[in-house]
């Protein structure tokens, strides 16, 4: 490749990612300022805006633990064991990242929607799960269900299974083996999957939009209230809100950066010393 094709590549190269991913953010930023800090700062002091705020870390902590745990069996199971049908078990785990979040978001409703197969007898009972916190957790973690598996998949498949064998023989529980002999080995990739996770859920918009009713104060999380803010003509709240949750994600994509670069330099220096 001569010296002129490559430097044509390296500044194509940066001049998409100037115009797609490092413009959005500072024009997000800049409208947020335009009528200065304190203004921005007081809409995101709003009882409607805080009441975001807290929904959607609420429900990013819920989503991420209940999916770290259920992401690590998985990918242990799929790991570690061959059973029947286990292709199809993979091919589903997947399934989050290639259909429409709306879609996920308008299961739900059939489920537990007031016309919906089990939403008359929820409703007899005072369980609300559609219109309510417990519907936008559901649809949170359908989106983000397949991070942590994927994430931590390729490297428990290559682990192998003699050191888990061999801390069997040695007596050892199946809690014991997987807290200190796999996850030990995988814990860069298993917080690259979390930090993943986490972006994730704080994002998410189809399915929570569908799901959640859009009830301001009850079941806005940050996305749906910039939503909401921006359709009402209030644009300096709206970028507001949107910038700190871009700071939010891109905080959260950089620690993963870092944390995937230590993985990295890790195991360059077992390769060394081996």
């Amino acid at each position: 490749m001569s010296a002129l094709t490559r430097w044509s590549l390296v500044v194509a190269t940066w001049l998409i990612v100037a115009v797609v991913l490092i413009l959005p953010p500072l024009l997000v930023l800049s409208e947020a300022l335009r009528d200065g800090l304190p203004t921005a700062l007081q809409s995101l002091a709003d009882p409607d805006a805080i009441s975001a705020i807290r929904l959607t870390v609420e429900m990013t902590v819920l989503s991420v633990v209940i999916n770290t745990v259920f992401g690590v069996l998985a990918a242990w199971l799929i790991s570690k064991y061959r059973f029947p049908f286990r292709g199809v078990l993979v091919a589903l785990i997947e399934i989050p990242i290639s259909v429409s979040p709306v879609v996920a978001g308008l299961v739900w409703l059939l489920l537990f929607g007031s016309q919906g197969w089990w939403g008359a007898a929820l409703d007899h009972y005072n369980i609300h799960i559609a219109f309510a916190p417990a519907g936008i957790l559901l649809a949170t973690l359908f989106v983000t269900f397949p991070y942590v598996t994927r994430t931590i998949l390729p490297l428990m498949e290559q682990q192998g299974r003699d050191a888990e064998d061999a801390a069997t023989l040695l007596g050892a529980s199946f809690w014991q083996i997987l807290w200190r002999v796999t996850l030990p080995d995988a814990r860069w990739a298993l917080l690259s999957g979390i930090l993943l996770t986490t972006a994730r859920a704080m994002g998410e918009f189809g399915a929570v939009s569908v799901v959640s009713g859009h009830i301001p104060g009850m079941t806005e999380t940050m996305p749906l209230h910039i939503e909401t803010l921006y359709n009402g003509y209030q644009s300096v709240a709206a970028f507001s809100m949107a910038a700190l949750l871009a700071i939010m994600a891109m905080t959260t994509v950089g620690f993963r950066a870092f944390f995937e670069n230590r993985a990295r330099r890790a195991a360059l220096a077992g390769d060394a010393g081996s």
